[in-house]
């Protein structure tokens, strides 16, 4: 074997990083990680070696060897270097107090591969708000232009499928604008029900009839605030969840309002509640397009509003997808399938009405 098919380099921790994931290369490579101390080298593989066993899945052609505070990493050219680079990240990562585990590590890989301009470390690292022990951040690139679009622009958009953090993230940066005293409020609103929000059927009083409707948006405020401060907030008008009905008529200033599950708005009630925006305020529309649960035959606010207001400045539509889903595997799984089912179901539709026109009724 040649020197050049063969080569070994020592990189320590404070080394320089190893470059972007580079196009295949001929022959075998050997690299060798030196850590600092023990400390540094769990924190970076994880306890039990956690981190180190999901980087050997994930590489199952090169081979790890652990001695003392040195990794041994040997295999197939193409692959060394972006296990080098992603090490580089995972060291930076352990340097700026991020605990390594497996959900981190799969995100980190999902950013080195999307070649993106951004860092990866910033990404991951980029903290919106911290409450009760817990760090909210972004967690793909995606979801860290969705935060940077919302910091940009007064209206956003944010389109995707269940669990992928449209709405946590905006009420992340809701909260985070009222500490900062950016706004004088946060305003929450989604449909109830239906797009006609006809409540009179269900027993109780209205608050009883209106909460289940409303209760993801009290759950998430729990989960960012101290919840014995929401009644006292909520009273004193710094905080409003109502839906979206109660909107009508009004002007919202300097405040931050969030309409959650905008897909069943009515074009009518889109238009409705973005015509209520005040000055000093910024308005976040979120919602899934796959799962509208207006009547038949009536259209969706949410579909058709990128169309009518693209290319104004100051409104930004971030699109998420399976990929920005952070909740369990199985939920990008579930995400995935439906969509494919979703274009077979539309291209039956379109073969049947191409048949129609032909007359084959066949």
């Amino acid at each position: 074997m040649t020197e050049a098919a063969n080569s070994k380099a020592r990189i320590s921790a404070g080394g320089r990083p190893a470059g972007d994931f580079p196009h295949s290369l001929p022959g075998l490579r050997t690299e060798v990680v030196l850590f600092d101390n023990a400390d540094q080298m769990v924190q970076s593989l994880g306890s039990h070696d956690e981190a180190l066993r999901f980087i050997e899945i994930q590489f199952p052609a090169v081979d790890f060897h652990v001695r003392g505070n040195e990794l041994s990493i040997s295999g197939p050219s193409a692959d060394v270097p972006r296990i080098m680079r992603l090490l580089n990240e995972v060291r930076e990562l352990v340097a700026r107090g991020t605990v390594v585990t497996p959900a981190v590590l799969k995100q980190l890989v999902s950013l080195l591969r999307s070649q993106s301009l951004q860092n990866p470390v910033d990404v991951l690292t980029h903290n919106i708000l911290s409450s009760r022990g817990k760090t909210i951040r972004p967690k793909t690139l995606n979801q860290k232009n969705y935060v940077d679009a919302i910091d940009a622009n007064t209206v956003i958009f944010g389109i995707g499928p269940a669990g992928t953090g449209k709405t946590y993230l905006a009420m992340a940066k809701a909260v985070q604008a009222l500490q900062q005293k950016e706004v004088s409020r946060i305003i929450l609103t989604r449909p109830a029900v239906e797009a006609g929000e006809r409540l009179g059927f269900l027993p109780g009083t209205l608050s009883d009839k209106i909460d289940p409707y409303l209760r993801p948006l009290y759950d998430a405020l729990h989960e960012m605030m101290d919840p014995e401060s929401i009644p006292r907030l909520i009273a004193a008008g710094t905080i409003e969840v109502a839906p979206l009905a109660y909107m009508r008529g009004r002007t919202l200033n300097d405040a931050f309002i969030i309409l959650d599950e905008a897909q069943n708005t009515t074009p009518e009630q889109m238009k409705m509640f973005l015509t209520r925006l005040g000055f000093g305020s910024k308005m976040v529309v979120t919602g899934d397009v796959t799962q509208v649960d207006l009547p038949f035959g009536t259209r969706s606010g949410l579909r058709i509003v990128e169309g009518i207001l693209q290319g104004i400045e100051d409104i930004n539509f971030t699109v998420l997808d399976a990929s920005d889903v952070v909740r369990h595997r199985l939920v990008g799984d579930i995400v995935n399938a439906y969509g494919v089912w979703d274009e077979i179901q539309r291209n039956r539709v379109k073969t049947s009405v191409a048949r129609e026109k032909r007359g084959d009724h066949t």
